[in-house]
């Protein structure tokens, strides 16, 4: 594991049960990285926001019947990280295509969700075999922002254009810009729109989006929590009125997540703007995403 020296270790392991790293099933990796924020900055004290969060919520999931505490997760720590973007997404591909090569799943605590843009070049040809879920209230798609060409408002644009993943579906937008709508439609990227699952609901919602991900080899799941409202999670870097309920995310979510999954990230909680109440909701999801995932690979 060459790659240890690139993380800082953490006072709070998530969740707080913590195996060795050779017996881990799963790997826990905090990316503090909030270097492109154009709006409200601090996600990158969001991983020991939610670690903390974690050992302070049980740990048994009723939508699984799994408990986080039967699960072999390790927690890697804190990667170091750049000011440099290119640099710290190149250091996260190295990381990735380590823990790939160990048969570990990656699970990402951000940090801004640029860092998605560093997992999918780290899977490397498996990119083009997975299809990429992002819930997120934006979908990201511009060519640039403020000058800039890889940053948390352009990095799903990137991921299309350099990774090329066999499919990208978007859910829960609401904020978007007429360029992203055109890019969208021309480069065939998929999005459900939050308004579309309250029309729908959260089951109709799952089910069109297993049919989906019906021929797919793999998936990528990504959480920015702006996807929520922001009555539930106030401390995002990037918050839209007209979000999700908690409970109708978790329903999608641990409604699509099976054995197929080969890593999640949740991203953007700033937990300066709120008394921790976003950082419980990213703890909560994570936890019930694993616990999803793990009955997945045990059925």
């Amino acid at each position: 594991m060459g790659y240890r020296e690139l993380f800082v270790s953490q006072s709070n392991f998530f969740s707080g049960f913590q195996k060795t790293f050779e017996k881990a099933d799963y790997a826990i990796l905090g990316v503090p990285f909030d270097v492109t924020s154009t709006y409200r900055t601090g996600a990158r004290f969001g991983p020991e926001a939610i670690r903390s969060a974690s050992l302070n919520i049980e740990t048994y999931s009723f939508r699984s019947g799994i408990d986080i505490e039967d699960l072999q997760l390790h927690d890697l720590g804190n990667l170091h990280v750049s000011t440099e973007t290119t640099q710290t997404l190149e250091t996260l591909k190295r990381v990735i295509e380590e823990l790939s090569d160990e048969e570990k799943m990656p699970i990402l605590i951000g940090g801004e969700h640029t860092i998605t843009l560093g997992v999918l070049k780290g899977l490397g040809e498996k990119a083009s075999k997975t299809v990429v879920v992002s819930f997120d209230a934006h979908l990201d798609l511009r060519d640039e922002f403020m000058g800039l060409k890889i940053s948390h408002t352009t990095f799903m644009r990137r991921i299309n254009e350099e990774t090329k993943p066999a499919k990208i579906i978007e859910v829960g937008t609401r904020a978007v810009c007429r360029e992203e709508l055109d890019y969208a439609k021309k480069a065939k990227i998929e999005f459900i729109t939050a308004r579309q699952i309250r029309e729908d609901g959260a089951e109709h919602t799952a089910k069109i989006l297993r049919e989906k991900l019906a021929g797919a080899r793999n998936i990528y799941v990504s959480v920015d929590m702006d996807v929520l409202d922001p009555a539930y999670v106030p401390a995002v870097q990037n918050p839209e009125p007209d979000g999700l309920e908690t409970h109708v995310l978790l329903d999608i979510l641990c409604g699509i997540c099976d054995k197929r999954v080969l890593g999640f990230d949740v991203v953007e909680v700033a937990p300066n703007y709120d008394q921790g109440v976003s950082a419980i909701q990213a703890a909560r999801i994570i936890f019930e995403a694993l616990c999803s995932i793990e009955k997945a690979r045990r059925d």
